[in-house]
């Protein structure tokens, strides 16, 4: 599949030059839930990436986009639903790890209890996790429920791809203002986000190569030598999440 961008020619006249999917999605296999920590998972096989984010963060519409199906993930009305851990096995090529929602405020105390040791325990005992693609909502400065999850990867040190949705929804004009806001509530550089419409498509193909990219890298659990350097991390993401308020 192939996508059109602007390209000038030497004489200054715009012509139409091809651009590669990244990502072309030939299989897409549903593998089964993983309802509880420790219960089942696949077999660790493939490398595993994880989608994470709140409640209504529009992970559910981002994932069809990215997979260019329209129903691969289940849009529900009720935020809040999905108590599970959903597998996919993306092009024989890696495993996508569907996280929960968390936050949303009409849930039980006792289930979002339930969510916690679920999502941090996989993140944590997961032998084949190369990363974490962190939602956020780009009308919105980050939650409570954001800022634990962003101590959390912080502190476990998971390649981190950070994805900001919803950008659609905003006018022309406040699109940058806000992502320089969440970029620098990251303590990221602007280019190191990746916004994301998954109404208009914009965003989907820099976040499939970032997925590409993250799956070329070594395996962040292993020992590394000292002359590698953060700087050969892709575009949008990076080593290990910056700590809150970091310049």
């Amino acid at each position: 599949m192939i996508d059109s961008s602007p390209l000038i020619t030497e004489v200054g006249a715009p012509v139409v030059a091809p651009r590669i999917d990244p990502l072309v999605i030939k299989s897409l296999e549903y593998l089964g839930p993983m309802a509880k920590q420790g219960g089942w998972r696949p077999d660790p096989d493939l490398p595993e990436i994880a989608f994470a984010g709140r409640s209504n963060v529009g992970k559910s519409s981002l994932l069809n986009r990215l997979m260019r199906r329209k129903s691969f993930a289940r849009v529900s009305n009720t935020p809040g639903r999905t108590r599970e851990i959903h597998f996919f096995n993306v092009n024989k090529l890696f495993c996508l790890a569907d996280l929960p929602g968390y936050g949303y405020a009409k849930i039980s105390k006792a289930r979002k209890a339930e969510w916690r040791p679920l999502i941090e325990g996989y993140l944590t005992d997961s032998p084949v996790l190369r990363g974490v693609v962190q939602l956020l909502d780009v009308r919105h400065d980050p939650t409570e429920d954001d800022l634990t999850m962003l101590d959390f990867l912080a502190d476990l040190g998971v390649p981190t791809i950070f994805a900001v949705t919803k950008i659609d929804k905003l006018r022309k004009l406040e699109v940058t203002p806000r992502l320089e806001t969440v970029s620098k509530f990251l303590g990221l550089d602007i280019d190191q986000i990746v916004p994301f419409s998954a109404t208009t498509g914009v965003g989907r193909d820099e976040l499939a190569s970032a997925l590409i990219d993250l799956l070329a890298l070594p395996d962040w659990k292993l020992p590394q030598s000292s002359d590698e350097s953060s700087d050969d991390m892709p575009e949008g993401h990076t080593g290990e999440p910056s700590e809150r308020g970091a310049t």
